[in-house]
């Protein structure tokens, strides 16, 4: 089955709906329900809680770690030295 060509002016026109056929469909409900969800267990929360805690752990601790490195003067005066700039 095809659909019929759009008029000329570009927009197809929409047909006719009954109203009471659109007044029943909004009216309709279904009666089924969906089961009930299950309970995450005391395992389960237990191990979520330990997850998000060791992505919070690793989040800070990058930053704690991170945060002196991305310092851009000398904090204490200390520069680097090779042994080999060293005099003899």
């Amino acid at each position: 089955m095809s659909l019929p060509p759009p008029p000329p002016g570009g927009t197809p026109r929409r047909e006719a709906v009954p109203f009471s056929f659109v007044a029943e469909a909004e009216r309709f409900r279904s009666n089924v329900a969906p089961p009930p969800r299950e309970r995450p267990s005391t395992s389960q929360l237990a191990s979520r809680a330990l997850i998000g805690l060791t992505i919070v752990a690793g989040l800070v601790g990058s930053l704690l770690f991170g945060i002196p490195a991305l310092e851009t003067g000398k904090a204490t005066g200390h520069g680097q030295q090779s042994e080999a700039s060293d005099g003899r």
